[in-house]
């Protein structure tokens, strides 16, 4: 009789019983090793990792999601405001190349991306990695971003959505399955008459005492704002501190041009302001807009401060390392990431908890380009 071939058996996946025995701790043990090292002592924790290494473990998440009704991620939902259009997509068929580019008027090129999403998306990677979970993220536009949101909490054990993201009926319907925590709601949550957990800076503060330099301490009565997009929070925030620190000041409201939020719309904004006349102060819904009225003042032959007074809000390096730094209102991007994810966290392990509503503090950064009064400038 013929001999068939054996045929060779496929290597035994390795488990977390294998990983247990050869570093010589429980399986509990290698489970916090694996979720919160930081719980971990130092030892223990290196001889969980090198028999994981060596045997080449890698952790189910099905079978964690099995065995304790998770699945050890927390979702984090985005706005589509980096600027990045469908048109921007590269080509898969390019063969590469070099493109040489006057870059001299880099206010009228593309946008610089946003960095205060950039710092909040830094923040809540940290922190739910200190906690054991692992972060998805997901940004979209129109009808497109229900749709995802959606998708997304059904992959999630809870989800952080920056306000205005998606609709509450929506957050509310996904609410009933998973925790939610809004980030930057320009509503105050009292009002609004949500059970959602709300972490956010204090924008509106934070512009009042800003817009409170510039026209009380400075004097400034000629102002134009250069607002971020119609449906940001944080812009919607940042117009009542405004208003706020205009009424104090017995001022009407001041003229508004819009840039977006970016560095590029920003210089076209202010570009075409320019032309018809010069104000003294731009007051400027963000950093990157600062950075773009800062480049459209240098183009038309002006000087800041000495012509023209420009501020900004986030407080990104951009704007401390520009020429001249920027006066603005530095808020604590990565510890709004690092809140919301605790929020998530903290109400996966008490649901019934008292609702949390959370607003950190934020620091008026007076620079070069709107000084202190005493500067002499």
């Amino acid at each position: 009789m013929a001999r068939h071939p054996t045929r060779p058996q496929a290597p035994r996946t390795p488990t977390v019983y294998d990983v247990a025995d050869r570093a010589g701790v429980s399986i509990a043990t290698v489970s916090r090793v694996l979720r919160t090292p930081d719980a971990v002592r130092e030892a223990t924790r290196e001889r969980v990792l090198d028999a994981v290494r060596a045997l080449g473990y890698v952790p189910s998440g099905n079978a964690r999601a099995l065995a304790g009704n998770r699945t050890g991620v927390i979702g984090l939902c985005f706005p589509g405001h980096d600027g990045l259009e469908e048109d921007d997509r590269p080509s898969l068929v390019a063969e590469g190349g070099v493109r040489v580019v006057d870059d001299r008027r880099r206010g009228a090129g593309p946008s610089t991306p946003n960095l205060y999403f950039d710092e909040v998306l830094r923040g809540a990677e940290v922190e739910a990695w200190r906690r054991g979970f692992a972060l998805m993220v997901a940004a979209g536009r129109g009808p497109a971003r229900d749709v995802i949101v959606n998708d997304v909490a059904g992959r999630v054990d809870g989800l952080a959505v920056v306000a205005r993201t998606v609709s509450d009926d929506l957050l509310a319907h996904v609410a009933r399955r998973i925790p939610v925590v809004v980030l930057a709601d320009a509503t105050h949550p009292g009002e609004r008459g949500d059970a959602f957990d709300h972490v956010s800076a204090d924008n509106a503060a934070g512009m009042r005492a800003l817009v409170a330099h510039v026209v009380g301490g400075l004097g400034v009565r000629d102002v134009v704002y250069v607002a971020g997009p119609p449906d940001s929070p944080d812009d919607a925030e940042r117009q009542l501190g405004l208003a706020a620190a205009l009424a104090d000041a017995g001022l009407p409201p001041v003229p508004q041009v819009r840039g977006d939020f970016r560095r590029d719309r920003a210089f076209e904004a202010v570009s075409g302001l320019l032309v018809q006349r010069v104000p003294r102060a731009l007051v400027c819904g963000n950093d990157q807009s600062a950075l773009g009225a800062l480049d459209a003042v240098r183009a038309a032959g002006l000087s800041v401060p000495g012509d023209v007074y420009v501020t900004g809000f986030d407080g990104v390096d951009g704007a401390r390392f520009s020429d001249p730094p920027i006066t603005t209102v530095a808020q604590p991007m990565a510890d709004l990431g690092r809140a919301a994810v605790r929020a998530v966290v903290d109400r996966l392990a008490a649901p019934q908890a008292p609702r949390l509503v959370a607003r950190l503090p934020v620091e008026v950064l007076l620079r070069e380009s709107c000084p202190p009064v005493d500067t002499g400038m």
